[in-house]
């Protein structure tokens, strides 16, 4: 893995994602806290979670956008859209204009910006290292993803209690800006544009393109066996969206802010061993891997949420997601090794879109039962969704069936070659 770092653009790349990260920990966690703080219940936060997650499933509306543009340019911008949204909010402070309504407008549109600036950024990996490399690339940029998180969702809560937010904003909108300088210097192959021909100029023709090159993605998907990895992906992210949504009343329920980023950061230090994980079980059959590990996942997530003791359910909760982390790497590497590369923005695109049009549900409906059923009793009952994820794994013969990661080819997917 190290020697991957001896590509200077590949480096660039890990440190703006690495900064970045930084800047998203602390904004979601900043952001959600301060919903539920000025809403007083979970409903806010699961209304707050929805907005946040809503644009999620329309991603593949812009995968063809990712894929006919400079994936460089997309980021950059990306960035600097981000700093100048976050810093509205300290100024609202300041001139004591702050409500939840308009944290709640901010937030989605954070949230839009991000649908480019994520398949931008997985899309540009396989561009700066070589495929045989794509395995190790995306451990380490999952590894630095996750292990920002870790460290500032933890740090975040408990800055929220010592320092307040809005100077958590301030810092943030520092992160946005350095971040957007570091992918500022990547180069990238100057074929990284597919060429555009002249007829698509005019705006119609812009238009019929995009529709014709987003059919052929959603197309791509559903003629081979990526489709079968879409129930899964539905069902897992409702339930994570139902958890992120009740886990700061959760959280203050077991002790306030500081629990809050504790469980925000063992969760993410989960995915992150998952992640680290993820080369050391590339010989593994794919469908068994996914399986027990999703099998393993539930049982944790549910024991944590009915164990009295904070410390020792805190822990239990981050051996929870490892699932996570593993699933993340060895099927994105997959992915991205056998999707050809003139389709990845888009195909990627659609998969992210259809796996997380379930998770603003989730989130909205996590806030809305969790004062019929109970924070603790919905917070096992969430659990149970890893459970049912990895059932629907070993039924299905197709997926149960696939050879380990490191063994796939195209035509293990009913991909032509």
């Amino acid at each position: 893995m190290l020697n991957l770092f001896k590509n200077f653009n590949f480096m660039k790349l890990f440190l703006g994602r690495f900064i970045t990260n930084i800047g998203d920990s602390i904004y979601y966690v900043a952001a959600m806290w301060l919903v539920y703080e000025l809403g007083g219940s979970a409903f806010y936060s699961g209304l707050a979670g929805f907005l946040i997650l809503i644009p999620n499933a329309f991603q593949f509306l812009f995968g063809p956008i990712v894929d006919k543009h400079s994936v460089k340019s997309i980021l950059v911008i990306s960035q600097v859209i981000q700093a100048i949204l976050v810093s509205i909010i300290p100024i609202l402070y300041y001139y004591e204009l702050l409500s939840v309504t308009l944290i709640l407008i901010i937030m989605p549109i954070i949230s839009i910006v991000n649908q480019f600036a994520y398949p931008a950024s997985q899309a540009i990996i396989p561009k700066v290292i070589p495929r045989d490399h794509l395995v190790k690339g995306n451990s380490l940029m999952s590894i630095a993803y996750q292990g920002v998180d870790m460290a500032f969702n933890a740090i975040s809560g408990i800055l929220i209690g010592l320092v307040g937010i809005i100077y958590l904003y301030m810092i943030d909108t520092m992160t946005f800006i350095i971040c957007s300088i570091l992918f500022f210097l990547i180069k990238i192959p100057k074929d990284e544009k597919s060429e555009v021909s002249e007829e698509s100029s005019e705006i119609k023709e812009r238009v019929k393109l995009y529709f014709k090159e987003l059919k052929e993605g959603i197309r791509f998907c559903f003629d081979t066996i990526v489709s079968k990895f879409f129930i899964q992906n539905i069902i897992a992210n409702f339930v994570l969206g139902a958890m992120m949504a009740i886990l700061p009343a959760y959280a203050d329920l077991r002790g306030g802010p500081e629990v809050y980023g504790l469980l925000l950061g063992v969760f993410s230090a989960g995915i992150l061993t998952g992640s680290f994980l993820a080369p050391f079980l590339e010989k593994v059959k794919l469908g068994y891997l996914l399986s027990v590990s999703f099998f393993i996942g539930s049982i944790m997530w549910t024991s944590s949420a009915l164990i009295g003791n904070n410390v020792l359910s805190i822990a239990i909760f981050g051996l929870a997601s490892v699932p996570i982390g593993i699933t993340n790497v060895v099927l994105f590497s997959t992915l991205q090794n056998i999707i050809p590369e003139k389709l990845m923005g888009r195909v990627l695109s659609v998969i992210m879109s259809i796996g997380s049009c379930s998770m603003p549900i989730g989130s909205l409906l996590g806030g809305i039962l969790s004062p019929i059923i109970g924070i603790k009793l919905l917070m096992a009952l969430c659990g149970s969704g890893f459970l049912i994820v990895s059932i629907y794994i070993l039924v299905n013969s197709e997926v149960r069936r696939l050879p380990s990661s490191k063994n796939l080819k195209p035509t293990n997917f009913r991909i032509s070659v």
